[in-house]
């Protein structure tokens, strides 16, 4: 792979990383969508991420995650609860993990340039480095199922 497509990789994992921060903080502290645009596009992204860098995030992508949830959020929280657990609801889930389906969930339908199988990769990745249990199996089985439930094809 050529350097500018291997940037570009990172530059879009860190937007899926930045994404998934972005909906947590509108999850929780009730945040506006334009104030949390504005905050990493002033320069948050690209900070270190625990242990590592995170990298050059690619802001374009992270807005078009962002916004795409927010707008598709009705159509999407269903078809993630359908394939959770029996007993389990979206809404009692852990609001990171909840941010990871959503952007996960959102980025199978809609992001047709995108391989279903990188994408669940990448979010798998986002849920380790958030979790040490069994979330990162959460977000496969549930991603997996809406690719097929969305006949994308790559898998």
């Amino acid at each position: 792979m050529a350097d500018t497509a291997k940037e570009r990789a990172s530059a879009r994992s860190a937007a899926r990383l930045g994404a998934v921060q972005a909906l947590y903080q509108m999850d929780i502290a009730g945040a506006d969508l334009s104030d949390v645009l504005a905050e990493f596009g002033a320069g948050r992204l690209g900070e270190a991420f625990e242990d590592g860098e995170c990298g050059e995030a690619d802001f374009e992508f992270l807005k078009s995650l962002v916004k795409g949830v927010l707008d598709e959020q009705r159509e999407i929280d269903p078809l993630i609860n359908e394939r959770l657990a029996s007993g389990w609801k979206l809404s009692r889930l852990d609001a990171t993990l909840r941010a990871i389906l959503r952007a996960g969930a959102y980025e199978l339908k809609h992001r047709q340039d995108v391989p279903p199988r990188a994408s669940i990769s990448e979010y798998i990745d986002v849920a380790k480095a958030f979790f040490g249990g069994e979330e990162p199996k959460v977000v496969n089985g549930v991603l997996d199922n809406l690719a097929h439930a969305f006949d994308r094809k790559g898998l």
